[in-house]
């Protein structure tokens, strides 16, 4: 519900999917919390644990979800200590298996192995919005591959490509980030219990010396919460290492998203391509004809805040000390979790404008039309020297020309008449006709056409192909 007498995060008021707030949420923190102590518990008793019963772990896993959440924030006032609070509140619900709840652990074994746990969940839902962004682009640049259109160096008309061959830009280093998710997820491992200061000295306790069950019990763990295996060492914590490594990937996302939206925003300025405008939407409230980019500017702005975030599980990493400090704590509690609910925000919106991007064909062509006349001036140069003509002397009267029809594009606000003043320079041996003749677009773009289909065969298909269970995904925004 919502509070107007407080603040609340825009993340959960107008950005993120009610998925990954979920997967940030205090409900799911604190019933992961009480799944790894019935790992825990389960594990010690099929090891051998006479206190730790079959009746006091059937106890614990009946009461995973039902937490009392007003007890338990009365336990953390009066104790100051979130873990334990929580311990006292699974007991007050647990009665027989009080006693061995959290047996032979520190705070870290439920605090880090649930930031674990809960991260590898944020980056599948992560990946699965990814693909489809890629799925929609995919389908983008299959239908328009051959449709040229003006390509830019510094911002200004270069050569042709097609908005096909430009979107695969996109698609690439979307691809990038892929495989980098997909490497951190492959890669996560969870803590294990390495106890206080990662030497595991109280299950040595527990087990009486016996190293062989401490592994097994580890193995055990890891399973039962779905990861293969635990880290090899720690001191009390996993390196936070694994937060930035991580957060560093969803910095790679927003760099590639911004990419995109600054992209799309210039091509919304010049009237080419837009993102999708609904029928009742308003783009100013002072200039009613406006349709402002508004989607592709908050892609911009979220994906700012998330690469300026990457810094922050950065410093923690850089300045923890020895085998603990709590100085990371307050911190990765928000940097991490708002990482993740800004770049689920920013998919969200790629998702809705990839599924709709509106394209102007008769502009585009109109635009590269005005153009074009310059970018074949060296085709028309190389028929002339074909014909006889001195290279070096057409090259210089071409420069002279092409300033000259600049000069009336610029400054008197005329249109391009290059092909005319070429025309009439009678040291080209050709005729207007002969000139635009050559000016058909489709004959000015390379390889782009077949370079976005062998990109996509190669490298996006398969996949595609290898995640279609999860394809057809939208996304509808709220604001």
């Amino acid at each position: 519900m919502t509070n107007y007498e407080t603040y609340e995060s825009p993340f959960c008021t107008r950005y993120a999917s009610e998925e990954m707030q979920f997967t940030f949420s205090a409900q799911k923190k604190f019933s992961t919390f009480r799944r790894l102590w019935v790992a825990l518990a389960r594990a010690e008793m099929k090891l051998g644990l006479e206190q730790v019963t079959q009746e006091k772990v059937d106890e614990l896993a009946a009461h995973i979800d039902d937490i009392d959440f007003e007890y338990a924030a009365e336990e953390e006032k009066k104790l100051r200590h979130d873990v334990m609070a929580h311990v006292h509140t699974y007991g007050k619900c647990c009665p027989k298996a009080e006693g061995i709840i959290h047996l032979g652990a520190t705070s870290c074994y439920v605090g880090d192995n649930t930031d674990v746990i809960v991260m590898r969940d944020a980056m599948k839902i992560v990946h699965r919005k990814l693909v489809n962004v890629l799925a929609n682009f995919a389908s983008f640049a299959d239908k328009y591959k051959d449709m040229p259109c003006l390509a830019y160096t510094h911002l200004q008309p270069a050569q042709l490509t097609t908005v096909g061959k430009r979107a695969t830009l996109w698609m690439n280093e979307l691809l990038m980030d892929l495989e980098d998710l997909e490497y951190q997820m492959g890669n996560l491992k969870l803590l294990g219990q390495k106890g206080t200061t990662g030497t595991q000295a109280s299950f040595m306790e527990l087990f009486r010396g016996d190293e062989e069950k401490i592994d097994k019990l580890e193995q055990m763990i890891a399973e039962e919460m779905g990861f293969k295996e635990c880290v090899p060492v720690s001191g009390q914590t996993y390196s936070r290492k694994v937060d930035s490594r991580i957060v560093n990937v969803l910095g790679g996302i927003a760099q590639s998203c911004s990419k995109f939206s600054n992209d799309l925003r210039i091509l919304a300025n010049f009237k080419e391509m837009e993102e999708p405008f609904e029928k009742n939407q308003i783009g100013s409230s002072a200039m009613p004809y406006k349709r402002n980019p508004m989607r592709a500017e908050r892609i911009t702005s979220l994906s700012r805040y998330v690469m300026i975030d990457t810094l922050n599980p950065a410093f923690t990493a850089g300045t923890q000390w020895f085998e603990r400090t709590l100085d990371d704590s307050a911190n990765k509690r928000i940097s991490v979790a708002e990482a993740f609910l800004a770049t689920d925000a920013i998919l969200n919106i790629m998702l809705n404008i990839t599924k709709g991007i509106v394209v102007y064909p008769k502009v585009i062509r109109a635009r590269v039309m005005k153009e074009l006349p310059f970018m074949a001036t060296e085709n028309i140069m190389m028929d002339a020297v074909m014909k006889g003509g001195n290279r070096q002397e057409l090259h210089e009267k071409i420069r002279l020309h092409s300033i000259a029809a600049g000069k009336v594009i610029k400054e008197d606000g005329g249109e391009n008449d290059l092909v005319d003043r070429i025309a009439a320079d009678p040291d080209f041996m050709t005729t207007k006709e002969e000139i635009m003749a050559k000016l058909v677009p489709e004959n000015y773009t390379g390889r782009s056409a077949s370079q976005v289909t062998a990109f996509l065969n190669k490298c996006v298909k398969p996949v595609l192909e290898k995640n279609k269970d999860v394809l057809g995904e939208t996304a509808e925004l709220s604001v």
